[in-house]
């Protein structure tokens, strides 16, 4: 692999990757990874301020572009139905599925990332409600639709992976469709 290859943050995303499944991640250093990638050091830090960003490299791309799709979708839309309309941007920002299967099996695997997980999502989640809110719904509204946006999001994501034929806006209904039939079935819990 020459030095000059192109695709730096996808080389070392795959050799990060690579390396966390083969030897696990707390016995995976930057110097391996960057190795791995045919690059230097100082071109993995260009990149990633640490060795635990490297799986979460599209994450902010992620939330651009589901910003921007909530901001696209036309005025009079509720709040779940508009994250609905900008959560079928996910598959032309997602990698590809056996990338992310391992992904998420070294996560599982791996507090630290676990916890930065959860810090992106956290941080994606934050977005979201601020886009929702710009759009003039109040925060109550906002933060409900976007806890159930998330849930159908993960629950979504799940499905895809598990199944390579599934077409993901199919399940992106499907999952939505199943948490309108839970709440439904719970309608009858009431406020006391």
């Amino acid at each position: 692999m020459s030095r000059w290859e192109g695709n730096t943050r996808g080389r070392l995303e795959q050799a990060a990757l690579d390396l966390f499944t083969e030897q696990g991640y707390d016995r995976t250093t930057v110097a391996q990874i960057a190795k791995r990638a045919n690059l230097t050091e100082r071109s993995f830090y260009r990149w990633f301020p640490d060795k635990r960003e490297v799986l979460f490299g599209g994450s902010e791309e992620l939330e651009e572009r589901f910003v921007a799709a909530i901001h696209a979708v036309p005025g009079d839309t509720g709040p779940l139905a508009t994250l609905m309309s900008a959560f079928t941007v996910a598959p032309q920002v997602y990698r590809p599925r056996d990338f992310l299967r391992k992904r998420t099996a070294v996560i599982a695997a791996n507090p630290p990332l676990q916890e930065r997980e959860l810090i992106k999502l956290a941080s994606l989640s934050q977005a979201l409600t601020t886009a929702l809110r710009e759009r003039g719904h109040d925060a109550p509204t906002a933060h409900l639709a976007v806890d159930a946006g998330m849930a159908i999001l993960r629950t979504t994501a799940e499905r895809w992976l598990a199944d390579e034929n599934a077409d993901y806006a199919q399940l992106l209904s499907a999952s939505a469709a199943d948490l309108r039939t839970i709440l439904t079935q719970d309608a009858a819990f009431t406020r006391p």
